[in-house]
């Protein structure tokens, strides 16, 4: 008995099993069931029901799913959609042009007319989700490798999919959880006419930049507004001038009452990815070789950019949205390692699993746990240099368009050169909008240069696990002098601008292709990429088991344990109140540390600075005090406040509801000092950053004078 109860202690240290009201992601689904009560007595004023229905409509009729990526709400009776600035910042620069410079000015739609077509961009709302575990595991068993009980699933999902998709109407998607012990499907509704309604410049919706990004004071406004269009009669439709705005099933009332430190709150998001059932030697692997090789190449490429961003605003505009994706990973990265670090994390999850092994060494679990932690820790041990290769690989592909770009065109080139007239005239409109996709917008002494770097790293650095072939061979060959073969490469290569591809297009070979520099460089890179030999093969299918068996285990020994399923970008509910963060050396304006004010916006505030410099218009509305309805009751002007939920990349956008679920703010970032958030939780630090609602209403209405789109919401007093 001593030796379990020891097993349980330490293993909730590790792992997501009894868990505090303030952790956790948990599905809409099962709220009546596990969350409810919990809930109601921390201040939930709604019923499960209210917040999850399917034949009414409820809060998750106002939750959409924004661009893939990102959380957003709908606000008003006409669609109208709230979401962070950062979430909207690629579709905002690239409306953006020299001569109308809205990601640095800001702009505010003054009627429905001048709201701006996104292009590519697409709303999703979530329809309904149900349990379909026991049908998947049904056509499995565990005489199976995992490769033959990944086919039988993927065929079954294909079912599922198909009587469920509404004969197209809807989008349907077959998850699994706890590492494919259970699954549910999820029915979606996708709307791709949205259109652009208002964004506060650069110097609000991105203030404190790189330097405050996950750093807590902050007084960012990290909002923006878009709007959803259908057709006349309700349903989704790609743009057209006729479309309509949208008439939502629920819209979220918008409370300008205010908060206090305690109060109840939630956030219903898409969460994008935990890993809190990570194993031991999956987190050292991370700390020490993965993440390492992230840091150090994203550095790298925003180095790069940041020199020609610097003296070109063309280049500054088209490469903004990249650079600011690289620059966001580049920071949590580094923050995860020393977070984990911090915690010691490899260590209390070794401790847990030993005790786990304990458990499986027994007579009666031997046979189906007992190499489980064997197995698991034999895949990381093979892999951990190939970790550190792949994540230099990896950071060359999200920093150089032409590490990739011949490899994704050369097939296209080539089938347009084997084809007659008639085809190739088929073909040349989509192919043209493809090219344009690739290329417009990038800077080829940018692109030279970045290649040349990236390609010069991973071969540097990448030692423990071979590089590409093709990458050492001219790495000898110019002695290391790769930017000697980039140059080289792009002024023989069709690939190395449009010009060159529609010359192409004009005399089509196909042998071209295969010749060419830059797609010889290219398909090394991606087939090296994908490669796996036999021997890591076969212990990945070992790893891939022992890992789905480890989560099985662990809820097997602890069967009373109230578990929650990592993040994948599923709807997802949290709940936890308004909270501080012990305030340590870190100075705030405000009395207390759960809250900022535009009086700390104002002294942040540095003429000239790219990341700190407030618009003077805001400066003047400070000092006038002139803050309309939007102040708080002692007088200040909110900004951000602080909660303790449980939330992760994907929740940002995410609404912040208070009991009744009315909007009381928005999510837009989490803390350095939790940085380790996704793979353990910690109450003590955790939290997450929002953006005060009054906040945005007071930019919309004081600063940007558009109090027309305050005036289309619901607000409550």
């Amino acid at each position: 008995m001593k030796k379990i109860v020891l097993f349980l202690t330490a293993f909730i240290l590790a792992i997501p099993t009894t868990v505090k009201a303030d952790e956790g992601m948990w599905f809409l689904m099962f709220i009546e069931r596990l969350n409810q009560r919990d809930m109601q007595k921390m201040g939930l004023k709604l019923t499960a029901e209210e917040i999850y229905s399917i034949n009414k409509h409820s809060l998750k009729d106002a939750i959409v799913q924004f661009d893939g990526g990102c959380t957003a709400e709908i606000i008003s009776n006409q669609g109208l959609v709230l979401t962070n600035h950062h979430c909207g910042y690629d579709k905002i620069a690239a409306l953006s042009t020299l001569e109308d410079d809205i990601l640095t000015n800001g702009f505010w739609a003054k009627d429905k007319a001048t709201e701006r077509p996104a292009k590519g961009l697409s709303v999703r709302f979530f329809v309904k989700m149900d349990d379909v575990t026991k049908r998947i595991l049904s056509v499995v068993n565990d005489k199976m490798t995992e490769l033959e009980r990944e086919k039988a699933i993927n065929q079954e999902i294909a079912k599922i999919q198909k009587e469920n998709d509404g004969n197209g109407k809807y989008t349907v998607s077959v998850r699994s959880f706890f590492q494919g012990n259970e699954f549910y499907y999820f029915v979606y509704e996708d709307y791709k006419d949205v259109r652009l309604v208002g964004t506060p410049p650069n110097s609000i919706g991105k203030f404190g930049g790189d330097t405050d990004n996950w750093e807590w004071p902050r007084h960012t406004g990290d909002f923006s507004l878009f709007r959803v269009y259908t057709d006349k009669n309700g349903n989704p439709a790609e743009y057209s001038p006729e479309n309509v705005p949208m008439v939502p099933k629920h819209h979220l009332p918008v409370s300008i009452t205010g908060i206090q430190e305690g109060d109840f709150s939630m956030i219903l998001g898409y969460p994008g990815r935990t890993n809190r059932w990570m194993p031991a030697q999956g987190v050292n692997q991370n700390i020490n070789y993965a993440y390492p090789a992230w840091v150090e190449g994203s550095k790298l490429g925003m180095d790069v950019m940041k020199k020609y961003m610097a003296t070109n605003d063309a280049v500054r505009l088209n490469y903004a949205s990249k650079y600011a994706g690289v620059a966001n990973y580049w920071k949590n990265r580094q923050g995860m390692i020393d977070a984990l670090n911090q915690h010691q994390t490899v260590a209390t999850k070794t401790k847990a699993e030993n005790e786990f092994h304990a458990w499986a060494s027994k007579k009666e679990n031997v046979a189906k746990y007992g190499n489980v932690i064997a197995d698991i820790n034999a895949w990381y041990a093979a892999t951990n240099e190939k970790a550190r290769h792949d994540n230099y690989l990896m950071t060359m592909l999200r920093t150089s368009a032409f590490a990739a770009a011949p490899y994704r065109l050369a097939g296209g080139l080539e089938a347009y050169a084997a084809g007659d007239a008639k085809k190739r005239a088929e073909m040349l409109p989509e192919f043209r909008e493809f090219v344009n996709s690739i290329y417009d917008g990038k800077y080829e002494p940018l692109e030279r240069e970045m290649l040349a770097k990236q390609l010069a790293l991973y071969a540097s650095k990448s030692k423990g696990y071979a590089i590409a072939p093709y990458v050492e061979q001219i790495n000898k060959e110019y002695n290391g002098d790769f930017e000697k073969y980039v140059d080289e490469s792009f002024d023989k290569s069709i690939f190395a601008d449009k010009e060159s591809i529609e010359e192409f297009l004009a005399d089509p070979k196909s042998a071209v292709v295969s010749r060419d520099p830059l797609f010889k460089l290219s398909l090394a890179i991606m087939e090296h990429n994908r490669a796996k030999s036999d021997e890591l093969a076969a212990l990945e299918d070992k790893y891939q088991k022992a890992y789905r068996l480890f989560v099985d285990g662990v809820q097997k020994s602890n069967p009373t344990g109230k578990y929650y399923p990592d993040a994948n970008s599923t709807l997802r509910l949290t709940y936890g109140t308004v909270k501080d963060l012990p305030r340590g050396n870190k100075v705030n304006d405000a009395k207390e540390n759960w809250f900022t004010t535009l009086k700390g916006t104002v002294a942040k505030h540095k003429a000239g600075d790219e990341e700190f410099e407030a618009p003077q218009k805001l400066i003047d509305l400070y000092n006038k005090k002139d803050y309309g309805v939007y102040a708080d009751k002692a007088g200040h002007m909110p900004v951000n406040f602080l909660t303790n939920h449980d939330i992760t990349g994907g929740n940002s956008g995410s609404p912040v509801l208070n009991g009744k679920g009315e909007l009381i703010g928005l999510a837009f970032d989490g803390n350095i000092e939790a940085m380790a958030g996704d793979v353990i939780y910690d109450p003590k630090l955790q939290r997450t950053i929002n953006v005060d609602i009054r906040y945005v209403l007071f930019i919309i209405d004081k600063f940007a004078d558009a109090k027309h789109i305050v005036d289309e919401m619901t607000i409550v007093k």
